[in-house]
């Protein structure tokens, strides 16, 4: 578990079976008032005896255990807009993800990840006719920005899985790295595993499975630099572990060995933007082309830079 969680357990007494799960949190958790904790279980963070609960007012038994995950992110729940719809009809939909979103559901949440606000936007008024069927076929990291899709309909779900799996998605990220690699331009092979005692990815003699990374500096400032990096397998974490592993980590990426600011600006996240996608429409195999602009966390900070080297 990241060091940014927090969990709390405790096992129901006896005198507090029949209550309200709201109102035995706040008796049993310092930190937690009964407001905090409605918040807390409408997201999905609480789970009772393994099994998330997200209704206020489920009555408990005598020594339920009861576990409450805290992620430390917002309690209100994102919700996608317009604004984050990059392409949409009824096979798939492209999305500009904000940074510091989930995408898939995790202990902490359900509600306001990103697969959750798909679902929840189908069901506005906007998509009435849009059927809730959704295929998660991509993923990217919660600090991670930038493009992603999901596909919307059976008939998609099967060749959009198959495009990622053998790599004829063509993917490409921007990232500032620190330090200022003596190349414009280079690749990196290795096979990546995860370290269950460090809980990161790490390249391995053996074991692993290969990840192929692919670089171009865009932009060298003093001590750091803007990257454009193409991967043409998708690991876990592939950019950021090969970039540090070259000795030149992401800013922001604590857990590989980034620094945590540039100058006296702190960084919230690895910053790491996912800018252009090209595929092949997975039902009328139109080739698609996609691209978000740089957020405004990288865009401001690419900004200060020029500013300093003017």
């Amino acid at each position: 578990m990241s060091k940014k969680w927090s969990v709390f357990r405790f096992k129901v007494k006896q005198e507090q079976s029949a209550q309200r799960l709201d109102l035995v949190m706040s008796e049993s958790v310092d930190e937690l008032s009964r407001s905090k904790s409605k918040k807390i279980i409408d997201l999905g963070g609480v789970h009772i005896n393994g099994r998330r609960v997200r209704n206020c007012s489920a009555p408990l038994v005598a020594n339920d255990l009861v576990e409450i995950y805290l992620d430390h992110q917002a309690l209100d729940p994102f919700r996608l807009t317009s604004e984050n719809i990059i392409y949409q009809d009824k096979y798939l939909v492209v999305i500009n993800k904000p940074a510091q979103v989930d995408t898939q559901p995790t202990h902490a949440r359900f509600k306001g990840t990103l697969y959750e606000a798909v679902r929840w936007y189908l069901q506005t008024p906007f998509n009435k006719h849009q059927k809730d069927n959704i295929g998660m076929v991509q993923r990217l990291d919660r600090g991670t920005s930038g493009l992603i899709t999901f596909s919307l309909h059976p008939r998609a779900h099967k060749a959009m899985t198959e495009s990622f799996v053998t790599h004829s998605i063509e993917k490409k990220y921007l990232a500032l790295v620190s330090g200022n690699p003596d190349k414009d331009n280079a690749e990196i092979r290795s096979l990546l595993a995860r370290s269950r005692y460090e809980n990161k990815v790490k390249s391995v003699a053996k074991g692993g499975k290969e990840a192929i990374t692919q670089y171009k500096v865009i932009e060298r400032f003093s001590d750091c630099c803007l990257v454009e990096v193409t991967i043409l397998t998708g690991r876990s974490h592939q950019i950021r572990v090969h970039m540090s592993e070259s000795g030149f980590p992401l800013i922001g990426d604590t857990l590989y060995g980034g620094p945590a600011s540039i100058g006296s600006i702190h960084v919230e996240r690895p910053l790491l933007h996912a800018y252009q996608l090209k595929f092949d429409h997975p039902v009328t195999r139109e080739q698609l082309f996609f691209e978000a602009p740089v957020s405004v966390d990288i865009e401001s900070l690419l900004n200060f830079l020029r500013d300093l080297s003017l």
